[in-house]
């Protein structure tokens, strides 16, 4: 079953968008696919989170972030297969890995860290918290944005991942993104 969690084999360059709740990811990551033409992987927690509050009033649970990770690497892994440049990311297993760190007492899951430190992508964007906060049923740490996007930066840090800030406005951001996936799109060339 772990090996479920492990990428496959693709063609395509992927990029992750990295950071805490409410710093513009997911738009962002629509964004870029709809520049690029190809596609983009949702953040699979977002809907197994949302139907876990709808159904049963209850907010995400230790037990949850296996199946959260199963889903999201079964989401990337049917996606990826369907584009030969770019995969746009919006979240990966290392987030999972700094979500589960931040909410349960600095644990994770083994085999969750396992894969989170072995699947590569080639470009992680960092989204900085200088967005405006919008509250919604899961997102609950308005307070300590700061500290939360710390614990993302620390991890990109710690684990050697290729990184770059993303701050400013939707149109800045888009921007400076579109010239850091540019750049390896002429390299793969």
């Amino acid at each position: 079953m772990e090996e479920a969690l492990r990428q496959q084999p693709s063609n395509c360059i992927k990029v992750v968008l990295f950071g805490p709740e409410s710093t513009g990811k997911t738009t962002l990551s629509r964004e870029l696919a709809k520049h690029y033409n190809t596609v983009w992987v949702p953040e699979y927690a977002r809907e197994y989170l949302q139907d876990k509050w709808n159904n049963e009033g209850k907010i995400c649970e230790p037990e949850d972030l296996l199946p959260i990770a199963y889903g999201q690497m079964k989401l990337e892994n049917e996606l990826a297969q369907k584009t030969n440049s770019v995969l746009i990311c919006d979240t990966d297993l290392l987030e999972t890995k700094v979500y589960s760190e931040a909410y349960y007492l600095g644990t994770c899951d083994p085999i969750l860290e396992a894969y989170a430190l072995e699947n590569y992508y080639d470009l992680y964007f960092l989204t900085y918290i200088d967005t405006p906060w919008e509250k919604d049923d899961l997102r609950d740490k308005p307070n300590e944005r700061e500290h939360m996007f710390k614990a993302f930066e620390n991890a990109l840090i710690t684990n050697n991942r290729p990184y770059v800030l993303l701050k400013g406005s939707k149109e800045e951001r888009f921007k400076i993104a579109i010239k850091y996936i540019d750049n390896l799109l002429n390299k793969k060339t």
